[in-house]
Parts: structure tokens; sequence; C-alpha cells
């Protein structure tokens, strides 16, 4: 990647998948770096090294939690480009939301992308109808600890990681996942005490759906298949879209093909100002 000049520089905050935390932005981020930009990384609650155990975070507000604070200490009239991946969309919608006039763009990285007037649990129902019952192989809940948490923390197997998110990254990536992946609550039950997940005025027009919003695609992507991204897409008929050819890119696209990623994240944050 071609290094910048300091008037060309942006901030990338960069947000994780599901059981993932910011460890796995580790390539993206330090290339981003060297080609001059600032990249941040973020653990969401109870994910990464973050401090707290899955039973301590109660609902999706406090598991984005770390991003919301994050844009809020932005400096006045600073924005940052915000990249989702895979589950990290839900947290990046609901950040937009709170806190458009932060936000250069968003993009979202083969992710879960909420649409303008439905509930963002709504996205997660119809992956899982469109996927079926057998997807996830190997992966388990477990016990929920405490009552006052909607649904069961959950974690990717080891055939699922390999075959499904990992297949095309190199071993010691997969290994690495498989030692540093933690329980993570989807927070998708429709349950009383989880407001956010199943609000269907939550993403509004004016905030969220206002926002330059834009999808890549990646097409030999088997955890969250092409053909459901071009759904979720569908669904937002104002967002730009890119792609991430077949050949080479896996679910973690930023470590399969993380200079290409990387070299279109610049790209994409090239047509935004960063300073308001």
């Amino acid at each position: 990647m071609e290094t910048v000049a300091g008037d060309q520089q942006h901030h990338f905050m960069l947000v994780h998948g599901m059981n993932h935390g910011a460890w796995c932005w580790y390539r993206a981020v330090t290339l981003l770096r060297l080609a001059g930009h600032r990249a941040t990384a973020l653990d969401m609650a109870g994910c990464g090294v973050h401090p707290a155990r899955v039973d301590e975070v109660l609902t999706f507000e406090d598991y984005s939690r770390p991003l919301l604070d994050a844009l809020d200490a932005l400096p006045p009239g600073e924005k940052v480009v915000l990249v989702a991946h895979s589950h990290g969309g839900y947290s990046v919608a609901l950040a937009v939301e709170r806190f458009p006039e932060k936000v250069a763009a968003a993009v979202f990285v083969t992710a879960s992308m909420p649409a303008v007037g439905r509930a963002m649990a709504a996205t997660r129902d119809e992956l899982l109808a469109y996927v079926g019952d057998d997807f996830f192989m190997d992966s388990q809940d477990f016990e929920q600890r405490n009552p006052n948490i909607s649904g069961r923390p959950f974690i990717f197997g080891p055939e699922f990681m390999a075959q499904k998110v990992y297949n095309m990254s190199p071993p010691e990536d997969l290994n690495l996942g498989l030692m540093l992946i933690r329980p993570a609550n989807s927070f998708t039950t429709n349950n009383s005490e989880e407001v956010v997940m199943r609000d269907e005025n939550l993403l509004t027009a004016g905030r969220y759906g206002s926002a330059r919003r834009v999808y890549v695609t990646v097409e030999d992507d088997r955890a969250i298949p092409v053909g459901f991204q071009r759904r979720m897409i569908a669904q937002s008929p104002d967002i730009e879209v890119e792609g991430i050819a077949a050949g080479g890119a896996d679910h973690m696209v930023m470590i399969s093909r993380a200079e290409e990623l990387a070299e279109l994240l610049v790209r994409i944050a090239g047509g935004v100002d960063m300073v308001q």
C-alpha cells in the first residue's frame, strides 16, 4: 500500500464479529498504519481482552459500549470510518444511529447489516432461517448463568471455524482464533429485557439511514453466504456496494486477503471528509 500525506490521513475504527476480538484485525491494522492512517480495533464488552465476563454483559447496548464510548470521546468535528465484520454490523448500526455526525462512512465487510425501520434481530432471524438448523456444526451453547440476560452464550466449534470461517486463512491464524475466541451472547432472543435488538423503531432514516454506508461482499464466504449478503443489500437499496472477488477470501477476509481489504478500505475512505 502507498503511504499518504498528513492531510489524506483517515481514522478507521474496526469492530470484530461473534466470539472474536480486536486481535482478528491485526493484519489490516498493521497495513493501514504502515500506509499512514489511524486504525483503532476495539474489543466489544466481554470479548478479546475486555475484562468483563460474558454473564456480566447484560444487554446488547452494554456489549457495544466500548464502541459507543469511543465515538462519544472523539474531539468535536472529527469523523471516523467505521468498519464492521460479521456480527459487528449490529454494533456499528447502533453506533451510526447514535452518532451519525461522527461517522464519515460505515463499511460492512461481509457483515450483518440491518435495514432502516426493521428490528436488528430480524436480520439475525433471517440468517438463521437461510442457513438452516445444522449450519453451525459443532458450535456450542452454554448454560446462561445470569437470569437477567436473554438467550444463552454461544461459541463457534473447531470444525465450524476450520470449514466455514478460516477455511482459506493460514492454519496458524485458525489456531490463533481457536485459542482466543470467547463465548458471547447474541442478544437476539425476543425478551422484554433486550430492547435494542428487537426495537423496530431503533434505526431511523434521518440518522442511520442518512449516513454513507458501503457493503463489501465476499463471494466465497461460507459463514455468511453471498446470497444472504445480497439479500441484506437488497433491503437497503441506498447503499454502495464493493466486493472481494472469488478466490482466496474466506469469512475472515481481514486475514485471508488483508492487503486487498486494506486497499479497498482506503479507497472507500477517499470519498469522504474526515473533519466536519
